[in-house]
């Protein structure tokens, strides 16, 4: 790895790194938040010691909340400007940044995930027919297919690593066609997805950014290859329509596939993983779901806001402001703990309470809201209901083989490995 981009992880990630390092020794929250899920995988005790503090709180790291409505207000407020870790360097150091640009990833311009309008409009635009619930449904028959697949590969009466084998495998095998990459490539793009994940934090190690660049230049390189290839011979798929098109530059098609394959694969595994574990240590909601198959769709929704995929996200103000009756200096930045707004009992009554027959748990901000509102949510959705249901169908003796595994990660919030013991397998299939 060049040395520049060392420079680049010391002005980017390195500085911030120490930042939080220092402020959590000291107690701080909200670095003991950001800088513990290595060690501590449960967030919620430090959510909950933020929101006793009020709705809007003053740290040394910025303005947080974990207030339902307010975060909600922020994300749907176009005086708000998303907040890229490139967009906090200070200015005589970012020629150190433009002579060591990675290549186009889901957490640097000009993806869609860290820029406002117009850009962000332009590049989003081309996309979001591939995401509405029409498009979503006519891919059903093929998520109960490749579903069916990963459960017929599962050994019957044997042991399993459920995150490996199956929650991983059903959202890479629908987003992979979606951008018409060959099944064969599933497992580069699992390896690249994982190498480049810690990038949605603040202040990864050097290491961690070493691997992650080096897996995005390996990507880089592969999707000059499919592009050109694509040019000579277009499919039916999102990319291919994104080519022959023509509106955007290589650049943007590349930082579009990265972040659609992410956000197409991050989600749906953390969702997948985390309705296991939530589902076997509440069999009284697993066995409703058995008496009632009508609720999965809830359920899935009630996963979703528990146990939030995406923990966190951050806006800057573009002017002075007031929220929650607290003056607000233009410039500012806002963290939004996305986990803890979908534990506001402003919001959900008895919020740490797992329930699947939750009559708002829709309402929850996992998917963010506004104009940046995930695209695959969905498909996410969709994948979830499908595969967990099928699952506990197939299998409906499952369980935990051991303590499952947390992502050492802030941001994305699921498992890296579930061992589980598979029990006997019921052939029936899962009805639809």
């Amino acid at each position: 790895m060049k040395p520049r981009y060392w420079f680049r992880w010391m002005v980017v990630q390195g500085i911030p790194r120490l930042v939080l390092q220092t402020h959590s020794r000291r107690g701080d929250t909200l670095a003991r938040l950001m800088s513990a899920p290595a060690g501590v995988h449960d967030p919620i005790p430090l959510l909950e010691s933020l929101r006793d503090r009020g709705r809007l709180v003053r740290t040394p790291l910025g303005w947080v909340t974990t207030d339902h409505e307010l975060c909600r207000t922020i994300l749907r407020d176009n005086s708000f400007r998303v907040a890229a870790a490139e967009g906090f360097v200070p200015k005589p150091l970012r020629w150190v940044m433009d002579r060591a640009e990675l290549p186009p990833n889901p957490v640097s311009p000009p993806s869609m995930l860290v820029i406002d309008p117009p850009d962000h409009t332009r590049m989003r635009k081309p996309v979001a027919s591939a995401f509405t619930p029409r498009a979503i449904g006519r891919l059903r028959d093929r998520v109960e297919s490749v579903t069916a697949e990963l459960l017929d590969a599962l050994p019957s009466r044997g042991s399993a690593d459920l995150v490996a084998a199956y929650a991983s495998q059903v959202p890479i095998a629908i987003i992979s066609e979606m951008l018409g990459f060959p099944d064969s490539e599933r497992e580069r793009f699992l390896a690249w997805g994982d190498a480049a994940s810690p990038l949605l934090d603040i202040g990864p190690s050097w290491p961690t950014i070493r691997t992650a660049s080096a897996a995005l230049l390996s990507m880089d390189g592969y999707l000059d290859e499919h592009i050109a290839r694509l040019r000579r011979e277009p499919g039916e798929d999102i990319l291919s329509g994104l080519v022959t098109a023509g509106e955007l530059d290589d650049r943007e098609l590349k930082a579009s596939a990265t972040l659609l394959m992410g956000a197409g694969f991050e989600t749906t595994v953390n969702l997948i993983s985390n309705g296991v574990a939530l589902l076997v240590n509440h069999p009284d909601q697993l066995a409703r779901l058995r008496e009632e198959p009508e609720l999965w769709p809830n359920a899935v929704e009630e996963v979703l806001r528990f146990d939030a995929p995406v923990q966190n996200t951050g806006r800057i103000n573009r002017d002075d402001i007031e929220l929650a009756g607290v003056p607000v200096r233009a410039g500012s930045t806002v963290m939004l703990l996305l986990a803890g707004a979908n534990r506001d009992p402003q919001v959900f009554e008895d919020p740490h309470r797992f329930d699947i027959t939750r009559a708002n748990a829709k309402d929850h901000l996992t998917f963010s809201s506004g104009i940046h509102v995930c695209l695959g949510a969905s498909l996410a959705r969709m994948e979830g209901a499908y595969a967990l249901r099928a699952l506990f169908e197939r299998f409906p003796d499952l369980q935990l083989d051991g303590p499952p595994q947390r992502r050492p990660l802030f941001t994305l919030h699921g498992y890296s490995h579930m061992p589980v013991l598979l029990g006997r397998r019921a052939e029936q299939p899962t009805a639809a």
